[in-house]
């Protein structure tokens, strides 16, 4: 069973509006926190936003105000609802499960690609 799954990505003009799911299993989805992280052509992978078992909210000052992190914890889902999007936030989207504490330390998903034409 893959543990991560996200779904949601695709393409879309400047300034619109994508909202992309990252499906976990239950065990995961209540014990780690959570991130979207994305990596663009040619670039590192870098932190999008988190959001911690505890609830706590961090974003990228990139996507501050734009981007929204959230979850559903009767459907074991991580959503980032994203807003006014710029063709540089293009790039494949990824969720991650991440533990200081536990192991595995860290779950991957395989990755959303967002396109956002100009």
């Amino acid at each position: 069973q893959v543990p991560l799954v996200e779904s949601g990505g695709g393409l879309v003009q400047a300034g619109g509006s994508l909202k992309l799911s990252c499906v976990a299993s239950r065990t995961i989805f209540s014990i780690y926190n959570m991130g979207w992280y994305r990596q663009a052509p040619g670039k590192q992978r870098e932190w999008v936003a988190s959001l911690t078992s505890g609830d706590s909210t961090n974003y990228a000052d990139s996507v501050k105000g734009r981007f929204t992190i959230s979850r559903d914890n009767a459907k074991n889902t991580l959503y980032l609802q994203m807003s006014s999007l710029k063709p540089e936030d293009t790039a494949v989207y990824y969720c991650r499960a991440y533990s200081h504490r536990l192991v595995p330390s860290e779950y991957w998903g395989q990755g959303t690609q967002v396109t956002v034409s100009s």
